[in-house]
C-alpha cells in the first residue's frame, strides 16, 4: 500500500483529479450554455433575433435562477475527476517510458496526448429530469443501459484530436518561452498564457465533432453519420459550430488551468511533469 501512495503514476493521478476539480468548477456555466445552444430548436420566428451566448445565460438565470448554470455539474465530475487524473497519469507514464525526461517534438506531443486520452442529456434542459438519478433511470428504462454510451464515438473523434493538438501547441509554444521566464516567479502565468492559445486553437478544429455527439447523445434515433446529415440539412455548414464560443472558452480555460495547477503540483512534489 505504502508503494501505491508513493509512486509517481499515482502522485500524477491526485496531482490531475485536484486540477480536474478546480477547473470543472469554476467552468460548468460555459458548458452547460454551450449545450442549450447546440440544442436550440429550428422553430424560431423570423426577425427574433439571433439567439446567442449571452441572451441563453441570462435565460438560464431568469428562470433556473444562479445556481441553474451549476446544473450538470455532478456528473461533470464524476466524468472529469477520475478522467482527468487518468489523463495526466497515462501521459504522465507514457513520457516517462518512451521520452524520459527530454521535451517532445511536436509529433510525439500529439502522440502523446492522443494516447493519454483513448451527460449532456442533464444539461440540455430539453428532458424534464429533476435530477441525475432521475436522469440515468429514465435513460435506462425508455431506452435501455447501452444508450448511456450514446454519442461514444463522436466523443472519441473529439477528443482525441483535441488532447494530440492541444499538447502539441501546449508543448510547443513553452519550448519557445525564453528560459528566464520559464524559471522565474511568473512562469505559471506564462504556462497558463501558453494553454490559452493551445486551447483556442484545438477548441475550433475539433468544434464540429462536439456537435455531432451532443445531437446523438440528445437524439437517440440518430447514429454518427445521420447527425452530420441533421445538422447539416438543419444549419448548413455553420451549423457546426453552434456553441463555439462557450465550448472554446470552457475548453481553454479549463485546460489551461488543469494543465498549469498540475504542472506546478508536480514540480512541488518534486516530479518533473
Amino acid at each position: 500500500m505504502e508503494l501505491l501512495v508513493v509512486h509517481p503514476a499515482i502522485k500524477a493521478f491526485m496531482c490531475g483529479s485536484l486540477s480536474g476539480t478546480c477547473s470543472t468548477l469554476l467552468f460548468q456555466p460555459l458548458d452547460l450554455v454551450k449545450t442549450r445552444l447546440q440544442t436550440l430548436q429550428t422553430g424560431v420566428q423570423p426577425g427574433s433575433g439571433r439567439v446567442g451566448m449571452v441572451s441563453v445565460l441570462l435565460s438560464v438565470v431568469r428562470t433556473e435562477r444562479l445556481l441553474g448554470l451549476w446544473k450538470g455539474v455532478s456528473p461533470s465530475f464524476v466524468r472529469t475527476i477520475p478522467g482527468v487524473g487518468i489523463y495526466f497519469s497515462t501521459y504522465y507514464s507514457l513520457k516517462q517510458h518512451f521520452l524520459q525526461d527530454r521535451r517532445p517534438g511536436a509529433a510525439e506531443a500529439v502522440l502523446l496526448g492522443g494516447g493519454a486520452r483513448t451527460v449532456t442529456r442533464f444539461e440540455c434542459g430539453r428532458y424534464s429530469y429533476g435530477s441525475v438519478i432521475g436522469a440515468l433511470r429514465s435513460v435506462c428504462q425508455t431506452e435501455g443501459p447501452a444508450a448511456l454510451f450514446s454519442g461514444l464515438m463522436a466523443t472519441l473523434l473529439r477528443d482525441v484530436p483535441f488532447s494530440g493538438i492541444y499538447v502539441m501547441f501546449y508543448s510547443q509554444t513553452k519550448a519557445s518561452l525564453p528560459k528566464e521566464i520559464s524559471t522565474s516567479p511568473v512562469a505559471p502565468v506564462a504556462n497558463f498564457s501558453c494553454g490559452v492559445l493551445a486551447g483556442v486553437l484545438a477548441s475550433l478544429i475539433t468544434q464540429p465533432a462536439d456537435v455531432v455527439k451532443t445531437h446523438v447523445q440528445v437524439n437517440p434515433q440518430l447514429q454518427t453519420a445521420e447527425a452530420i446529415r441533421y445538422i447539416y440539412m438543419e444549419y448548413g455548414l455553420q451549423g457546426f459550430f453552434r456553441g463555439a464560443v462557450p465550448r472554446s472558452l470552457r475548453r481553454t480555460m479549463m485546460a489551461a488551468m488543469a494543465w498549469t495547477v498540475y504542472e506546478q503540483m508536480m514540480a512541488r512534489i518534486g516530479l518533473k511533469s
